[in-house]
């Protein structure tokens, strides 16, 4: 019987310090976006700039890591020529894949600069092999970044009837939404994070010391109160405390890290080529230490994958960094189906 390979461990990097954490503590692959709406997480002071990608391609290349551009926003009949630019530059540039969720510009892709390797952005939100099939068959889509709202039996279906590499979040934050389809934060800013590239802009943030507690606002609106003491979050709508019949909860989503360091065996049973790790708005520290942990756990089920089991110092490590200090199997695990 063939042995299933291992899974490679795609890290985040909103910065040069970043990519240079992920990649000194064992990624395969980093991801990173430029310094505009081309990708969706368009905040000030992440993203790289092209001095910056240069220096980074350099230093991932050297330690065997590949780079992965994130592409991954919808472009406008009237800017579609800033990102078929920012695909020209990607193909410049060198990068060892392109994460796209535009059918438009991965056709502009694929006739400019055929020798780049496409990816399937899970902005994309394809759920089914059908759709990843569609992909393939009209851009030669080599990789499918599967969106966070699959069960563990969804996913293993969906590599076994499609020929793309399948990836998915291993770790980090969660989306309450469908990706590519949220409207929540179009909604209350007027900007979509599909297309102006970040979800609740920082342009619209507040945060706000009052008698009651620390507030914070996106434009205008109380996303949360918090006492003193307690972790202010980024205010996004989803992950809200809303008073809902007189009682104030996280009506939509409470505030969680995606962890699946448990499922690992399993998901490389089910035909997963990658996990990816959520966050490249977070700091170089956070993704050197969620890196060396994930390293760590994919080295230990590589080498002996039918005794694996997750060391409490792992647990102990990503606790740390936890959104909301808690931890969830997301949607791969549901008890009830």
């Amino acid at each position: 019987m063939n042995t299933p390979r291992p899974l490679e461990l795609v890290c985040p990097a909103g910065g040069l310090p970043a990519l240079k954490a992920a990649v000194d503590n064992g990624a395969d692959c980093v991801y990173f976006g430029f310094k505009d709406a081309t990708n969706a997480r368009n905040f000030t002071g992440l993203n790289f700039d092209l001095p910056q990608i240069r220096e980074g391609i350099a230093h991932a290349h050297e330690h065997g890591c590949k780079v992965l551009l994130a592409l991954n926003t919808y472009p406008l009949a009237s800017n579609q020529a800033d990102w078929n630019a920012a695909v020209d530059r990607a193909a410049e540039l060198g990068v060892d894949a392109v994460i796209m969720a535009d059918p438009g510009l991965m056709a502009y892709a694929v006739r400019v600069h055929p020798e780049l390797r496409l990816h399937l952005s899970v902005q994309g939100s394809a759920t089914s092999h059908e759709a990843i099939d569609f992909y393939r068959e009209r851009f030669g889509i080599q990789r499918v970044v599967l969106p966070r709202v699959l069960s563990l039996a969804q996913v293993r279906q969906l590599a076994a009837n499609t020929p793309v590499e399948i990836e998915v979040f291993g770790f980090g934050g969660l989306c309450v939404m469908v990706e590519g389809r949220c409207a929540l934060s179009a909604y209350a800013t007027g900007k979509s994070p599909n297309c102006n590239g970040a979800c609740s802009p920082d342009a619209y943030v507040r945060w706000e010391q009052t008698p009651r507690g620390m507030e914070t606002r996106l434009n205008g609106i109380l996303i949360d109160r918090y006492a003193d003491g307690e972790r202010a979050g980024y205010p996004t709508l989803c992950k809200g405390r809303f008073t809902v019949n007189d009682e104030t909860y996280y009506a939509i989503e409470e505030p969680a890290s995606l962890n699946t360091l448990e499922l690992l065996p399993e998901l490389l049973r089910a035909g997963v080529t990658a996990i990816k790790i959520e966050g490249r708005q977070r700091n170089p520290a956070y993704v050197a230490q969620v890196t060396r942990v994930w390293r760590a756990a994919l080295d230990a089920l590589a080498h002996d994958g039918e005794h694996f089991a997750v060391q409490d110092a792992w647990m102990a490590e990503l606790n740390k960094i936890s959104e909301g200090q808690s931890h969830t199997l997301g949607a791969y695990y549901r008890p009830w189906k």
